[in-house]
């Protein structure tokens, strides 16, 4: 699902990055998990007393969609990289700036 973008540069949180491994760890299994994890560590970003307040924001606007905590600092942490947020995440499938990959 997200091999269109294995050669594309990566930014994330740390947050994003525990569903990631979460979600591998889930499915897979933890050797994987831990692959991923060691290789994408090197990309994760710090996201500033700013952010998590526009992510609340964000969040609180949007409340009938039940958005997670993850997704919208990480939506609003790439807004403010200017790149694409990449998500599975039907909620924020309509939202600007998003690339939806199911």
């Amino acid at each position: 699902m997200y091999k269109p973008y294995i050669n594309s540069q990566v930014v994330t949180t740390k947050l994003n990055l525990f569903e990631i491994f979460y979600s591998i760890l889930k499915d897979r299994n933890e050797k994987e998990a831990n692959d991923v994890l060691g290789e994408y560590a090197l990309c994760i970003v710090d996201y500033s007393k700013e952010i998590i307040a526009e992510a609340a924001k964000f969040r609180l606007l949007h409340k009938k969609r039940d958005l997670s905590m993850t997704d919208c600092i990480g939506y609003i942490t790439a807004k403010r990289f200017k790149i694409k947020f990449l998500t599975g995440d039907k909620e924020l499938k309509d939202y600007s700036n998003v690339e939806f990959v199911k």
